[in-house]
């Protein structure tokens, strides 16, 4: 599948060989993902998922470094500590990328299931679009569920619903909440009435 021509390409090479010499696994989530399964959106940001073994965060920023990726905060910075996001700036091109270090359990499912594209003439590992839904399903803003709206209306058809159901069903027993499923089951309708 080819990536949209506003992808930030340069950007995904220059990771993707940095990644790939860490033999680190990753994926490509958020709004550039948004773009792949849904629709055209203005965006410029670039946020990846990747799991380090061993988790060595320190050899990532350098290997970043080398292909002209800036952090843009401290390594002992509580942010990172806290959020487990390294932001970075791609000097040749100006955009952002922020990194999440993966963590056990929907982050490692998510890997597993991601999907690979071409960006360019990049492979880049994307998120699937079932869970792309999960997780702006999860974020619950009003863009996230515009996504939704956007992934739903554009690969209804292919879509493992049942899939993105269970995982749903997972979360909500893991968070002890119940407030999940109702919003994608909306979204689901509304697409399917649209559609």
């Amino acid at each position: 599948m080819p990536f949209p021509s506003t992808a930030p390409a340069e950007l995904l090479a220059a990771l993707a060989e940095a990644l790939s010499a860490l033999r680190a696994r990753w994926y490509l989530f958020g709004a550039q993902a948004a773009v792949i399964w849904g629709r055209p959106r203005l965006t410029a940001d670039v946020d990846v998922t990747v799991r380090l073994d061993p988790e060595d965060p320190e050899r990532l920023v350098r290997a970043l470094s080398d292909r002209g990726f800036q952090l843009r905060v401290s390594l002992g910075d509580d942010f990172v500590r806290r959020t487990r996001v390294l932001p970075f700036v791609h000097q040749p091109s100006g955009l952002p990328l922020d990194i999440v270090l993966a963590g056990p359990g929907l982050e490692e499912l998510f890997l597993e299931r991601a999907v690979e594209v071409t960006v360019e003439g990049v492979t880049v590992p994307v998120i699937s679009p079932e869970d792309l839904i999960v997780a702006k399903i999860l974020a619950g803003r009003p863009k996230d569920l515009e996504d939704v709206r956007g992934i739903l209306r554009e690969r209804l058809s292919s879509l493992d619903i049942e899939l993105i159901r269970s995982t749903l069903t997972l979360l909500e027993d893991a968070l002890s909440q119940s407030d999940l499923r109702p919003p994608f089951e909306s979204e689901l309708a509304r697409a399917r009435r649209v559609g």
